[in-house]
């Protein structure tokens, strides 16, 4: 009972220095104070770098939802919808979802493993001790950059995932090109592109948010850099999972 306390009290505390954390970060970013010359590397770094893996796996998740949709819409004589199945779930829910998890596998790892580095290193303290605040030059443009890339990141996995769907739907299940890409076009309305976009922009921020913490509370060496890198690429994904569930529930509530 005394370990269950002992915990529930860490959470709680650990909960409200990452909450003040982001405050700090939300002053600065207020306040205007933003070094758009290294928001712009960190722009390089995470998403340039990133559109690579992210065509690979987008491409193959829209060619493997075309194999099973056509499968199984096959047996109902309604394979012409094949378009409509890998258009909206790429859209509303895989490409944002699937794009979030590689981001932080990819980009929010370096993120929490730079900060950590310096951290243990004691680069951290020696802005400090220069007169410059680390959050705005640490975590201010990181954090940036990551609500900046990832929507992009997802739009071309969406994208590139149609376009995987619309490869195995022409070559293999025999649809015509020109009905694969009208049913793809009128499946996509307003909503369900606002839907994913409104979700990425949340998972980006708590991306940002929880690799930028956890990397400025690694101590322990270079050991300790790997085990808070580790926590922060699994945090991430749990966050990104539970606000998923909440979001889409709020957005189907008031959207359908």
């Amino acid at each position: 009972m005394k370990s269950f306390f002992s915990a529930l009290l860490n959470f709680v505390v650990g909960t409200g220095e990452a909450l003040f954390f982001l405050g700090d970060v939300c002053v600065h970013l207020l306040k205007g104070k933003i070094r758009w010359g290294e928001v712009l590397k960190q722009i390089y770094e995470q998403g340039v770098q990133s559109v690579f893996i992210i065509a690979l796996t987008s491409f193959a998740t829209g060619a493997v939802l075309a194999l099973q949709g056509y499968v199984m819409l096959n047996r109902f004589g309604a394979k012409e919808n094949v378009a409509q199945l890998v258009a909206l779930s790429l859209v509303r829910e895989l490409s944002p979802v699937f794009s979030s998890f590689i981001f932080s596998g990819k980009a929010g790892a370096r993120i929490a493993a730079e900060l950590g580095t310096m951290k243990v290193s004691d680069q951290v303290t020696a802005t400090r001790t220069l007169g410059v605040d680390p959050v705005e030059f640490l975590v201010v443009p990181r954090m940036l950059a990551c609500l900046m890339v990832l929507p992009g990141l997802v739009v071309f996995s969406e994208l590139v995932g149609i376009l995987g769907g619309y490869t195995i739907g022409v070559l293999d299940a025999g649809i015509q090109s020109s009905a694969y890409i009208h049913q793809t076009i009128r499946a996509i309305n307003f909503v369900d592109f606002f839907s994913g976009f409104i979700k990425t922009l949340f998972f980006a921020a708590i991306i940002g948010w929880v690799c930028c913490y956890q990397g400025f509370q690694t101590k322990g060496g270079s050991l300790g850099v790997g085990q808070y890198t580790t926590k922060a690429v699994a945090f991430s994904y749990i966050m990104v999972v539970l606000f998923n569930a909440v979001l889409t529930k709020i957005i189907l509530t008031f959207w359908g």
